[in-house]
């Protein structure tokens, strides 16, 4: 099952696999000094390709890395694809990084074709999940088995977002089945900016309130909420978010591929690079990476150790 869907990304429009020429990015913000000239650096002015989907993690995190490799030296290309020409791409050698491989569910399919041809350069991640959520104030609901018996609190409604979105079937097909749901709730199908908006206003009146989200997102960094117990597993279970190298990379890159083996981040380091990058710096995301990664400078050390040394953003 595609646990995903980019309608939930209504400011990106993906490249579809049937127009899979790979469109340079080019974004080349910065927030603080000019990145290191690519013939100065330990990169040598080497090109990485990194392909990057419109999910808004893969957004935060392949600009991160590229606000990271040309300070290192690297001429860093960033690919705007869809899910299928990426995985196409690394595996024939066209892209070198991808950032946001979901296994063992959301890509499998992707895996299973290609993961023969691909290195595998670890998790970054390992909390990528489906959530049904509410405000930390609901005090007596704690499991999604508490919500039986309380459609009138919250008003007969589970506001979800776009009616294309795995996590809205997953809900409305698995969830509110297994938990007996159906004839007290509806899920309400409108679109993730409008769940973000009823959400914000229940919360700034204390009101009740359950949504459908998801990890890694943002929202868990500009609020207090509590995602609900999930005793029957309907929701799935949660998933790894990886690194994929095409065929090679280690051999070409090897002090790329260490430091892509020892990145990681945590589910609040996450949300808060997520909200640096796609809330305060929506239309410049290096920018807003570059202010996160000045902000974290111990995270940056744990991952390339003495090679962070002198990185400025």
């Amino acid at each position: 099952m595609d646990m995903r869907n980019s309608q939930r990304f209504p400011r990106f429009t993906a490249v579809g696999a049937a127009s899979a020429a790979l469109l340079l990015a080019g974004a080349c913000g910065g927030g603080g000094n000019v990145a290191t000239g690519p013939e100065e650096g330990d990169g040598g002015g080497e090109k990485i390709s990194i392909g990057m989907i419109a999910w808004d993690e893969d957004i935060a995190v392949t600009h991160l890395w590229k606000a990271v490799l040309e300070e290192k030296g690297y001429d860093v290309e960033v690919e705007e694809v869809d899910v299928a020409p990426t995985f196409q791409g690394l595996a024939e050698g066209d892209i070198d990084l991808f950032m946001d491989v979901w296994l063992p569910v959301t890509h499998e399919s992707y895996w299973e074709e290609y993961g023969d041809s691909l290195e595998d350069l670890g998790a970054w991640n390992t909390n990528a999940s489906l959530q049904l959520t509410v405000p930390s104030y609901m005090e007596d609901i704690d499991s999604i088995e508490d919500l039986k018996g309380e459609g009138d609190t919250f008003g007969g409604e589970i506001v979800g977002i776009e009616s294309g979105a795995g996590l809205t079937s997953v809900t409305k097909d698995e969830a509110m089945p297994a938990y007996g749901l159906e004839d007290e709730y509806e899920l309400l199908e409108s679109s993730t900016p409008s769940m973000l908006e009823a959400l914000d206003t229940a919360i700034a009146d204390e009101e009740p309130i359950v949504v459908t989200l998801w990890h890694p997102h943002a929202a868990y960094d500009q609020y207090d909420l509590k995602d609900l117990e999930d005793p029957e597993g309907a929701m799935g279970e949660a998933e790894e978010i990886k690194v994929a190298g095409r065929e090679g990379f280690s051999g070409d890159h090897p002090e790329v591929a260490e430091w892509m083996q020892a990145f990681e981040l945590s589910d609040e380091q996450l949300a808060g690079l997520l909200t640096k990058v796609r809330v305060d710096n929506e239309d410049d995301p290096e920018k807003g990476a570059r202010e996160w990664l000045s902000e974290n400078p111990e995270v940056l050390e744990g991952w390339m150790g003495d090679d962070a040394e002198g990185l400025e953003f």
